[in-house]
């Protein structure tokens, strides 16, 4: 079968379901480390686009000043990528809402969900998928200068923290092996990571 060159590179990584005949039930993902800076997105538009090179930058940067001004007074934003909506947690369980006082509320993040017109537009450029040689997990493992490098890009690049799946775009390791990582590193002698939940989400700070 000819070697297929064009379409989205993808890897396999073993889930922990078991399927019918004993194996580890594969997953599929797209090839860790691949990347396109905004700067490099700006230039591609200028190119293909008719738009003045910085044009996107700056209309980005905008748009971050005003979904930032409706975010925060609780409105939901429907654009042409998606819709947007901030999501809020409390600082601890309540079941009766008048012990609820505004004080135990606190930002949590973000949600996005993308449109459909934005899904079509991916859809239209897909040339299919094309299978990645995955990296060597044992090797990754082996590599204490490489996990290191990856916790802390992972960490300075996203807010102060850093989850399994965050670890394991960075540091190439497939989802389980990260989070068993960043477990071990939360259970060690002399722990290097915190670990704590944050809404739904298992989050990871350095100690």
């Amino acid at each position: 079968m000819p070697y297929k060159k064009d379409g989205m590179p993808f890897e396999l990584h073993p889930s922990p379901i078991k399927g019918k005949d004993g194996k580890n039930v594969l997953y599929a993902k797209p090839l860790s480390g691949k990347k396109v800076t905004m700067e490099e997105i700006d230039d591609y538009c200028a190119r293909h686009y008719a738009m003045r090179l910085g044009e996107l930058t700056h209309s980005f940067h905008a748009f971050i000043e005003a979904a930032g001004h409706f975010l925060a007074e609780g409105y939901r934003m429907e654009t042409p990528i998606g819709y947007f909506a901030p999501t809020l947690k409390l600082s601890g369980e309540f079941s009766d809402p008048d012990d609820v006082k505004p004080s135990d509320v606190s930002f949590e993040g973000i949600e996005y969900k993308s449109g459909k017109a934005f899904e079509r537009q991916v859809a239209k450029w897909l040339r299919g998928f094309r299978r990645a040689n995955n990296p060597d997990t044992r090797q990754l493992l082996a590599d204490k200068e490489h996990l290191e490098r990856a916790l802390r890009r992972s960490i300075a690049e996203n807010d102060g923290y850093t989850t399994a799946r965050r670890f394991a775009f960075y540091s190439q390791l497939t989802y389980y092996s990260a989070r068993k990582t960043l477990d071990k590193w939360c259970e060690e002698p002399r722990p290097k990571l915190l670990k704590s939940k944050m809404g739904q989400e298992i989050i990871y700070t350095e100690v």
